[in-house]
């Protein structure tokens, strides 16, 4: 019954669809490239300056599992390649898109995507709706360089549920000729890492206990209703609470300039890096505008991604947070990061230490 649903409202995608017409350039002719996608929160190795137009071809099996969100929580995580989120796409303004959507026969229901970063129906969503079994190559322009949002919406109430399940990603469009700091001048970077913050809605039996069901379908109608009230139960980093601390944490080095590219696909997020700033936030993901310097804590609007920076100046371990500090501490959203390097007494020293000082106390995030 589902699938027979989702395959009408397939149809009135379709509808939507503007008529195709012949692009100007001559596509054979552009370099062809495959990028190997990684799981977040790594992104796949690129350059930070084009080289040139050129078609970037990438290949996304859209997976259906059961995944642990927290000990004793478990969902049907409806994913881009296994993973939540999905993996970052990188690519130059000018590039060509070229993504190949599987969805395997075992899955239970048709996938599509939406790609905020593409300009026409639907942002693609209209042109890859696909059942189980089936496969589509879409191919669309980079014209708007910036960070970018990418989720299933398949029509209706599938739509909310596919993003609740997981099912969301980004893209990372970088400008012809790089990332320009607030005066205009070129800005690289020596490490990026990208973020996918969920908040799930998982239901309580009688008992208090999370429940647990056969087939994304079982739970959809449970897991709908309760979101209506607008309270996660979950809200993650990169699938789950404390999936990037231990030995999954963030890695630099004193001196290193991050990029951090946070995404949420359905509300929105204050990220706070605990003992440091965004050198350069880019607002709205715009990597066509002057960046914003110095931020203490920047935003993310439901339904987009950011990119912000920072040059580590301090060793130790940070914490990458949510400042709502409800959602940071109480509902998984925060991450680790060890900054390698020597200490500089100048910036920040213990003058005097209280004899009860433990300094593991304060990193409780």
């Amino acid at each position: 019954m589902i699938k027979a649903v989702q395959a009408i409202v397939g149809l009135g995608l379709l509808c939507f669809a503007a008529t195709q017409v012949a692009v100007a350039q001559d596509i054979s002719k552009l370099p062809r490239v495959t990028q190997k996608l990684v799981v977040p929160p790594n992104v796949p190795v690129h350059d930070q300056v084009s080289k040139g137009p050129k078609v970037v071809a990438v290949r996304m099996e859209t997976t259906e599992k059961l995944m642990e969100v927290a000990p004793g929580a478990k969902v049907w995580g409806l994913t881009f390649n296994g993973s939540i989120p999905g993996p970052l796409i990188v690519v130059h303004e000018g590039d060509y898109v070229e993504l190949t959507l599987v969805n395997p026969k075992s899955s239970t229901l048709a996938h599509n995507v939406d790609f905020h970063a593409a300009t026409g129906a639907l942002g693609g969503a209209g042109l890859t709706l696909v059942q189980p079994g089936e496969e589509v190559v879409l191919r669309w322009k980079a014209v708007k360089p910036g960070v970018f949002v990418y989720h299933c919406a398949p029509g209706g109430t599938m739509i909310p549920f596919h993003v609740l399940s997981g099912m969301s990603g980004a893209v990372m469009v970088l400008p012809k000729d790089g990332l320009k700091d607030a005066k205009g001048k070129p800005y690289t970077y020596d490490k990026a890492y990208y973020i996918g913050e969920q908040d799930f809605y998982l239901p309580k039996d009688d008992k208090g206990n999370f429940k647990t069901y056969g087939s994304p379908a079982e739970g959809m109608a449970d897991m709908l209703e309760l979101s209506k009230g607008l309270i996660p139960t979950h809200v993650v980093f990169n699938g789950a609470v404390g999936a990037i601390t231990g030995d999954n944490a963030l890695k630099a080095k004193v001196g290193e300039k991050v990029l951090f590219i946070h995404s949420q696909a359905n509300r929105a997020s204050y990220p706070h890096l605990i003992g440091g700033h965004a050198d350069l936030y880019w607002v709205g993901g715009s990597f066509g505008d002057t960046p914003l310097t110095g931020q203490e804590t920047w935003f993310v609007p439901a339904g987009a991604a950011v990119a912000a920076a920072y040059q580590f100046e301090q060793p130790g371990l940070y914490v990458y947070l949510s400042h709502n500090l409800i959602e940071a501490v109480l509902l998984g959203a925060a991450l680790h990061m060890n900054v390698e390097g020597k200490w500089n007494d100048d910036l920040m020293t213990q003058l005097k230490a209280p004899a009860s000082f433990d300094a593991k106390a304060a990193m409780d995030h």
